[in-house]
């Protein structure tokens, strides 16, 4: 076989250092995850501030509180977009590494359409579902007032949200993660500036308070889907953005789901944990809920890094899974693993460090921010367990696992969560043993999650072996070579 210069592999997931490449990868998607974490806290941090008003006292909590109550369905919107977008991640990233371009370009086109699908489905929701599902969880009448008006803005106005996160995943499986992270840093900023503006009545705007802080995320959620689509339809040479390609087609339709199913269950799990635990921890007092919120919202920075990791995770070793190639398979899990360990270990140095003053940050009552204080003293006890977890169910997601990530996720979740939750809330103290519930279910889910990957080692691991035509490519050429980019499967068929 000979091959011309044009047939070189580029592709960079094919022959660049595993190392240098997840962190290549990753490192654009955790600046971005962290800073829609930032966002997400800076919303919580604003409607704290919130003045009170002739009739009502404590706005700031009762807002915090009302944030806390929409949460699950924001977290549950995010599921179903993310999981969604894992399934199109990983097939796009394997159909390239095989060199079937034209199945991947169905594959995304399919991916849109699902994200239009899901936009009608919370439109529906929004329209009419809010107060009931908000009553659900509080019977104060303010709480109630301030949680609909907030989460029926986010409902009905998330086609933004929804979309983006579809056209995140068709950049990030191609590697433009770098063009993903300045779509998410955008609108991040946009909402960052646009949230005291709006919740307070700034530079002319009318004080809009929650409608606000609602407003302004909606608004950065289209600045970021805007920027994605632009970004995919213009510079992602990869794929071909033909709306030819938007045309549902049952078979790709399922084989996302196949994958992104279970994902998306499993990312559904934290809004049905979060709803959970805001109902168990209601009977120990409201101020526990808002502890919770608050501490959820700063745990953020840690996991949403973490997920941003499992992110790169995911089409590096999907790829490489479809060239065959196990040295870089062990490689990218190696990597990726001990990359996730190393983000959750600085964010539980950081967090016990600094939590009474983190805690303190917001304008809520002494009660709420000592429960917020123990909270993440305690809870953060299991990040490494966690990490491990994260870093495993991306791993898992790769080899098209997704059920085994999802029995990971109940475990941790929801299984042991949430019976663990409610019988310390029976406990003398259960202020301060209920947070035990999350570390021992981290715990848990480890050593499921540790026996599924001796499994997966021995099927879809250990019988690798690289494919001869593309290792002699690689041979040729080395790995350091500074060729440009692209794909070793294409180039051996235009070889031959």
């Amino acid at each position: 076989m000979t091959l011309n210069q044009d047939a070189l592999p580029q592709n960079k997931m094919a022959i660049k250092p595993i190392g240098k490449l997840m962190l290549g990868m990753g490192l654009p998607m955790i600046i971005s995850m962290v800073l829609q974490a930032f966002y997400n806290i800076v919303d919580t941090y604003f409607v704290s501030k919130m003045p009170d008003t002739a009739s009502i006292s404590g706005m700031g909590d009762y807002g915090v509180t009302a944030l806390t109550l929409s949460f699950p369905i924001q977290m549950l919107m995010i599921a179903i977009g993310v999981g969604t977008g894992v399934g199109i991640n990983a097939l796009l990233s394997k159909s390239l590494g095989q060199g079937n371009r034209e199945k991947a370009n169905r594959i995304a086109g399919n991916g849109i359409f699902l994200g239009l699908a899901t936009y009608a489905l919370f439109l529906l929701v929004g329209i009419f579902a809010i107060k009931a599902y908000i009553g659900t969880q509080t019977k104060d009448a303010v709480v109630l007032a301030m949680g609909t008006e907030y989460l029926s803005i986010c409902t009905i106005l998330s086609f933004g949200a929804i979309l983006s996160m579809v056209y995140e995943k068709l950049l990030q499986a191609t590697g433009r993660t770098v063009l993903s992270t300045v779509a998410q840093l955008s609108g991040a900023v946009t909402n960052i500036i646009l949230d005291p503006i709006m919740i307070f009545g700034y530079l002319g705007c009318p004080a809009l308070g929650i409608q606000g802080a609602a407003y302004a995320t909606v608004i950065g959620q289209l600045v970021t889907f805007v920027l994605t689509v632009i970004f995919h339809h213009t510079l992602n040479k990869d794929l071909n953005p033909d709306l030819k390609y938007i045309k549902p087609d049952k078979g790709i339709v399922k084989e996302i789901y196949r994958v992104g199913l279970p994902a998306i269950v499993m990312q559904a799990l934290m809004s049905f944990m979060t709803y959970g635990v805001n109902i168990i921890f209601v009977g120990i007092s409201e101020a526990a809920v808002t502890a919770y919120g608050v501490y959820y919202k700063i745990q953020q920075f840690v996991f949403f890094a973490a997920f941003g990791m499992n992110n790169a995770i995911i089409p590096i070793v999907a790829f490489n899974y479809g060239m065959q190639d196990k040295k870089r398979v062990k490689e990218g899990i190696k990597y990726g693993m001990l990359y996730t360990l190393a983000i959750m270990l600085i964010g539980l140095i950081v967090l016990q460090a600094s939590a009474a003053a983190l805690a303190g940050i917001f304008a809520l009552s002494k009660d709420t921010v000592a429960l917020c204080v123990t909270a993440l003293r305690v809870i953060t006890v299991g990040y490494l367990f966690a990490g491990a977890n994260i870093a495993f169910q991306g791993i898992f997601q790769a080899f098209g696992k997704g059920v085994h990530s999802l029995i990971v996720s109940l475990i941790r979740l929801i299984v042991v969560t949430l019976p663990l939750a409610y019988l310390f809330t029976l406990s003398k103290n259960p202020q301060a043993t209920v947070w035990w519930a999350f570390p021992i279910a981290e715990l848990c889910a480890l050593i499921a999650a540790i026996i599924f990957m001796k499994g997966i080692t021995k099927e879809k691991i250990d019988n690798l072996e690289l494919p001869i035509e593309i290792k002699k490519i690689k041979d040729d050429i080395g790995t350091d070579s500074g060729l440009p980019e692209a794909n070793p499967v294409e180039a051996i068929s235009e070889a031959e």
